[in-house]
């Protein structure tokens, strides 16, 4: 398994935070899959992030997510 890191932007429908961080995960080496990594980074990550500024109140939909990947390569840490 190796080591990746990527830098990603998250946005959300509605609300006007944007989420710009990073994402380490681990895989086999080879192609990364930047459709998959950016669905991987939606259920592990912004879904998270976007629940806590939206609140209790408001429910955060997968589908109304859009992350974007910048940059994605194996990390040394």
């Amino acid at each position: 398994m190796t080591l990746y890191i990527a830098q990603f932007t998250a946005k959300h429908r509605i609300i006007q935070v944007e989420e710009n961080s990073i994402f380490i995960w681990k895989q086999d080496s080879g192609e990364i899959d930047t459709a998959m990594l950016a669905n991987k980074i939606k259920r592990e990550s912004s879904i998270h992030f976007f629940n806590l500024v939206a609140g209790k109140n408001y429910e955060i939909a997968l589908d109304d997510i859009t992350v974007t990947v910048w940059l994605a390569e194996p990390f040394a840490g």
